[in-house]
């Protein structure tokens, strides 16, 4: 029902077509990373949102910018700390000066913790609407390439996107931990943290690249999870601090446009969870 829903309601964003955002970046702090305290702005909320110093590399990047200053959009920061286990991730960070970092919500991730079904806290956002961490399903131009060479998967699930009129209203379902205001979608359009999963017969040699053939075998045995409000369905790593390239990969944003909603089934995620004060875990 909720894919039969979600087809009549439009489908996926940008006239309906599983388009790929290659914007959003993951900054690798090195232990010399100096670490900033935070101006909050009026995108931070308690108490959903970590207000502690965070590791800000030199030479790297906000989510769609040349370097640290917002040009616009949601701007996202994130930084993993691989020696210290945290994931910083703020949603519209304004910018980075030698003194502080500027923006929104901040969410602290800790690598070495296996989380319960609701996240940081049952209702609590995080830089993600639905209250994920997005650095663990974004794919990377490296790890793709790697799938590529044996004509395997990714290990984890992708996130994905939709507009918030074909959200379900103010409503979350586990592993996602939060849902916003402005959804407006009915009962049966998916609710925030549901996973859909490509239906397993999917005739892969319709795609254009092998690139493209590990992103759909993800998309069969891991899935993806509704996790923001947008346009653009997916969202991949910048891969300008990495080794290899989505140009060199044969991947680009129309590779998967082949892939409709009608593709996929819903996950059963059990109860459904509505707008409720933030209780942190």
């Amino acid at each position: 029902m909720v894919i039969a829903a979600l087809e009549g309601a439009g489908g996926w964003g940008a006239g309906n077509r599983l388009q790929i955002d290659f914007s959003l970046v993951i900054n690798q702090a090195d232990p010399g990373a100096p670490r900033l305290p935070i101006i909050r702005t009026r995108d931070f909320f308690s108490p959903d949102c970590d207000d502690v110093a965070m590791p800000v590399p030199r030479g790297g990047a906000i989510e769609g910018a040349a370097g640290y200053t917002c040009d616009g959009g949601d701007c996202h920061l994130i930084v993993a700390d691989f020696a210290a286990g945290r994931l910083y991730e703020m949603w519209r960070a304004l910018g980075v000066s030698d003194s502080a970092v500027t923006g929104g919500c901040l969410a602290v991730w800790d690598m070495n913790r296996h989380y319960p079904d609701s996240g940081r806290g049952e209702a609590c956002s995080s830089a993600d609407a639905g209250g994920f961490a997005i650095a663990s399903m974004l794919p990377t131009a490296d790890e793709v390439f790697a799938a590529a060479q044996t004509r395997g998967t990714l290990n984890h699930a992708l996130r994905f996107i939709l507009p918030n009129e074909r959200i379900r209203r103010h409503t979350y379902v586990h592993p996602g931990s939060h849902t916003t205001g402005p959804t407006s979608g009915g009962p049966l359009l998916p609710p925030y943290g549901a996973r859909f999963r490509l239906r397993p017969d999917y005739p892969l040699g319709r795609l254009p690249s092998e690139a493209a053939r590990v992103i759909a075998r993800t998309l069969m045995k891991y899935g993806m999870f509704l996790a923001d409000g947008g346009d653009i369905a997916l969202t991949f790593e910048d891969d300008r601090f990495r080794q290899h390239r989505w140009a060199d990969l044969d991947l680009d944003s129309h590779s998967l446009f082949g892939i409709q909603v009608s593709d996929f089934q819903m996950v059963d995620g059990g109860a459904r969870h509505s707008d409720m004060d933030c209780v942190r875990n």
